[in-house]
């Protein structure tokens, strides 16, 4: 068994997994892609899953279209002292980046949580970060409502009066819409299609991993929000809105919705996924998460990609 069909039976068999770790995932949004596993005995301790990509005959280790996390995942045993937890993750992940292709290029942003940045300078990677939002589900409904700011409350008591929130996979089109008017309108580019997104939303519905939710009213939709998760989080993957409409108050049902519903379904957090994005920053702050910084891997040494990115900006 290859190491690849080997972290599909992992997979399979270990709970707690994140969805962009997943290889349904990884099938939808690599060309190709590998994956390193280290081993303590007989037992898995940790898996690193990787693109495997060659550009103008450079090898980079990015993140995938449209994955905002990848890096290594570690296996925590059940008896492991606290004590002992971050010593174990600093050898698994030191024996996981041992078995990555040598590439010139790196960017690539880890799943909140890990904290081994000594490792990744050690390999030459420079380090910075981004930040995301994360709601602890373990609150009761009405904590989790009662720590959204009042402006924000108001929106989604407002638009629950005025607006209709369904489950609609056949908004895809105008999701991509609003995404394409909103960067549009700030002079930025959309890097993806329609048909990317379909295939990812294939199959998370194929695995129950995601939804459309879509705030109505009437026959009008006010805005979307896409909604993926795994076994223990909830992510806000991605949304759009409106530009006829007053999509504030829509999105903040909407993303209301999203957290109430990660709840039911027994996940432990939600991840507003952040941004550097100040506008989308202060939106994301008004639903009372806790601000969680997470790395991002890089590296440029390659001479024809630092041109190319000279060229681009």
């Amino acid at each position: 068994m290859s190491d690849k069909e080997h972290y599909r039976k992992i997979c399979k068999e270990k709970p707690g997994i994140p969805v962009f770790l997943q290889p349904w995932w990884l099938d939808a949004v690599c060309d190709a892609w590998d994956v390193a596993i280290a081993r303590k005995g007989d037992e898995i301790s940790g898996i690193w899953a990787y693109p495997v990509e060659n550009k103008m005959g450079v090898s980079l280790i990015r993140n995938p279209l449209l994955t905002p996390y990848l890096g290594p995942h570690v296996f925590y045993p059940a008896d492991l002292k606290q004590s002992r937890a971050d010593a174990f993750e600093y050898e698994t992940v030191s024996e996981l980046i041992k078995q990555l292709p040598a590439c010139k290029v790196w960017h690539l942003a880890v799943s909140p949580g890990i904290k081994q940045a000594g490792i990744f300078k050690q390999h030459k990677l420079r380090v910075e970060v981004q930040q995301t939002f994360l709601i602890n589900l373990a609150q009761t409904e009405a904590a989790l409502l009662a720590n959204i700011k009042d402006t924000a409350r108001r929106n989604i008591k407002q638009a629950a009066q005025e607006e209709v929130v369904l489950s609609d996979y056949n908004t895809l089109d105008q999701l991509y819409q609003f995404q394409l008017n909103t960067l549009t309108g700030k002079g930025r580019e959309l890097y993806y299609k329609t048909a990317d997104l379909q295939k990812i939303m294939d199959a998370c519905i194929a695995h129950n991993a995601g939804e459309l939710l879509v705030a109505k009213n009437g026959e009008n939709i006010q805005a979307i929000v896409w909604n993926v998760w795994d076994d223990n989080r909830s992510y806000y993957f991605m949304g759009g809105q409106n530009p006829e409409a007053n999509g504030y108050k829509a999105m903040s049902l909407l993303l209301w919705t999203c957290i109430k519903n990660s709840k039911k379904r027994g996940q432990k957090l939600f991840d507003l996924e952040g941004s550097m994005d100040e506008g989308v920053e202060r939106f994301f702050r008004t639903f009372g998460g806790e601000r969680e910084l997470y790395m991002v891997l890089q590296k440029n040494d390659a001479l024809l990609w630092k041109i190319k990115k000279s060229l681009l900006g």
